[in-house]
C-alpha cells in the first residue's frame, strides 16, 4: 500500500531508531542486512515496533523530525500507546 510513514524499530541492543519511509517492509528488511541508516549497521535484528501512515510527505517528515526530539520516555509511550 502506497503511502507516507513514519516508523520506529528497536535494535536489538533495545535502542530506537525513528525513520520516514513509503515502505515499511521493504525498509525493515533493508535494515535487517545491514542497508539504510548508518546508525542501524550492526544493531540488528531490528522489530518494527511503531508506525503511522500520513497523507503527505511533508507531514511525515515534519513528523519524524519531532519524534526524533522526543525523549526515550517519550518515544516508549508512542509505541506502547500509554
Amino acid at each position: 500500500m502506497a503511502g507516507h510513514y513514519v516508523y520506529i524499530v528497536e535494535c536489538a541492543k533495545g535502542t530506537y531508531y525513528t525513520g520516514y519511509t513509503n515502505d515499511l517492509k521493504k525498509r525493515v528488511r533493508l535494515h535487517n542486512k545491514g542497508k539504510g541508516a548508518k546508525y542501524l549497521r550492526g544493531r540488528a535484528p531490528v522489530k518494527l515496533v511503531y508506525s503511522k501512515k500520513y497523507r503527505t510527505l511533508g507531514s511525515a517528515l515534519r513528523a519524524e523530525g519531532e519524534i526524533k526530539g522526543f525523549t526515550r520516555e517519550q518515544k516508549e509511550k508512542l509505541v506502547t500507546g500509554k
